[in-house]
């Protein structure tokens, strides 16, 4: 409806002689008196016309003749009030049963090829609070770009190659030697988590005391990688490529970066290192592509894996990184523009770090293990849909409060079980109610409350394609919360079963396509819509 009226603006001022202004901003006027949207564009135009906005809103609204529209106030200095028309409410209702599944969906993408590359963690350890944030993000993400119509490929890049991947082995071999009664140390850099000791113990369960020399490295990776996918999958995560970093190497295609680099003027010798020019494309000052000991720094196989993705075909390229990466951004595009592509097709999304609390206070260890708090933990002591929920509240570049007592609570306070109750009462409503649900006329609905109801229902394919757009799925996490409101209000102001059977089976086809809308948008951020509570 904001761009029939945005359209309906527009083509009104064409006929007072302004063409393609582009600033037109409605509104929704919190006072239902000022009518169901509001426009400020005759006060915008004040200044350029020299004249007053009240009579130019009168311009306006004259060559405004919209079969939508019931009428049009100008109220205060020449706010334009549009009071629409209801009928397309309720003729949504049945497109909503119609749809099902598929209501909210559109095709504002076009098939367009999105290469969205998240989580990422290098497979040294088990996924923690700031790796579930991320996932969360990236998962919901994906769901709401291909409902609104783009071709989305989800992937995971596995650092299983260089300094992290060395230490590990060794760390693992140190404690694989404490197990076997040596009194080894690890390394400076070496991993201190409880799952060494488990990737550790079982090499020993299955080598004993003679132990090929690449086992290591690889029943490590293996392990923890397999610990990594479990977990995610248990998040409702997963991926449709996990790429290899060491491929890049078997490939030649660091090698070729490299040689390509050089070749091409943008690197010198410095320190005995290798340094790479990325001020001359905008970086704050020249980076070390390898290093005086002759090992290559973790940017040198990034530009390869972010050449082999432009390779593939992809119209854009999402990362998402963590909040210690936001100065990686300006050497990498500009790295990619030395190899000859467009670094513009790069989006990189920052995630912001995350505080957990538990009855007012800050948590940071887990109380069975007395570790960092893991994924896993999360799943098992706040469960999944919570914790996918909580994650998609807030936008992602913003620092967070993940508030663990809330999130389990069973009260209205929680904003999951609010959503949720919602969805099961309707549902459970419906099984009351016992009969066929089928599209019909609607006569009888007239309340303001039935109608803001379906305001928001209608406006939920609006959502998803700005929450596409901007990559922000906690726009959908708002509305979802926001429907619920509408729907909670609405049934404490209306009976819908009754022993009219016209005015009971409006308002029960009115709820169905409410239960719908949150059953769609749950999908979208991952949280389950329960028919029972």
């Amino acid at each position: 409806m904001k761009d029939i009226l945005k359209n309906d603006i527009k083509e009104a001022l064409k006929k007072i002689n302004i063409d393609n202004y582009k600033d037109i901003i409605i509104d929704i006027p919190k006072d239902k008196n000022n009518g169901d949207y509001s426009c400020n564009i005759a006060m915008q135009l004040a200044k350029m016309l020299q004249r007053a906005p009240h009579l130019i809103a009168e311009d306006i609204k004259l060559n405004i003749n919209d079969i939508n529209i019931e009428k049009i106030e100008i109220a205060g200095p020449g706010f334009l009030n549009f009071f629409v028309k209801k009928d397309y409410l309720l003729e949504n209702i049945n497109n909503v049963l119609k749809l099902g599944s598929n209501y909210g969906k559109s095709n504002i993408g076009q098939n367009k090829k999105i290469n969205l590359e998240y989580v990422s963690a290098n497979p040294t350890g088990f996924l923690h609070v700031g790796h579930a944030r991320g996932a969360a993000y990236g998962d919901s993400l994906a769901n709401i770009l291909q409902f609104a119509g783009y071709d989305v490929t989800r992937e995971y890049y596995i650092n299983d190659a260089g300094n992290q991947i060395n230490n590990l082995e060794r760390s693992i071999k140190v404690r694989y030697e404490n197990l076997c009664g040596l009194d080894s140390k690890l390394p400076e850099n070496g991993y201190h988590g409880k799952d060494i000791i488990e990737v550790a113990k079982s090499i020993y369960d299955e080598y004993k005391d003679i132990v090929p020399n690449d086992v290591f490295r690889k029943k490590g990776i293996e392990f923890l990688l397999n610990k990594i996918k479990k977990d995610l999958k248990d998040f409702g995560v997963e991926f449709d490529i996990w790429y290899s970093e060491t491929s890049l190497y078997e490939n030649n295609e660091v090698d070729k970066v490299l040689n390509t680099l050089i070749s091409n003027g943008y690197t010198y010798d410095s320190d005995n290192a290798l340094w790479l020019k990325t001020t001359q494309f905008g970086d704050e000052k020249d980076r070390v592509l390898v290093k005086a000991d002759k090992n290559n720094t973790y940017l040198l196989p990034d530009i390869a894996y972010h050449l082999n993705k432009y390779s593939r075909g992809y119209d854009e390229l999402v990362d998402v990184l963590g909040a210690d990466h936001h100065g990686y951004i300006a050497r990498l595009k500009a790295a990619i523009k030395m190899m000859g592509e467009d670094p513009d097709k790069l989006n990189v999304k920052i995630l912001q770090m995350v505080r957990l609390l538990q009855d007012g206070e800050e948590i940071k260890l887990s109380k069975r293990t007395g570790k960092t708090i893991t994924l896993a933990d999360l799943i098992s002591d706040v469960g999944t849909s919570a914790t996918r929920y909580f994650f998609a509240m807030r936008s992602l570049d913003s620092q967070m409060d993940f508030d663990m007592t809330l999130a389990t609570k069973k009260s209205n306070e929680n904003p999951v079980y609010y959503v949720s109750y919602a969805h099961a009462r309707i549902c459970s409503i419906i099984r009351e109610y016992g009969q066929e649900i089928e599209p019909c006329s609607y006569n009888t609905i007239e309340s303001e409350y039935a109608y803001d109801l379906l305001n928001k229902v209608y406006e939920f394919k609006s959502v998803v394609e700005m929450s596409a757009r901007k990559k922000e799925p906690h726009l959908i996490t708002n509305y979802l919360y926001d429907l619920a409101s509408s729907f909670h209000t609405f049934y404490a102001h209306e009976k819908v079963l009754t022993d009219d059977s016209e005015y009971t089976k409006e308002r029960i086809n009115l709820i169905k396509s409410v239960a719908i809308t949150i059953k769609n948008a749950c999908y979208l951020i991952g949280v389950d819509a329960p028919d029972r509570m």
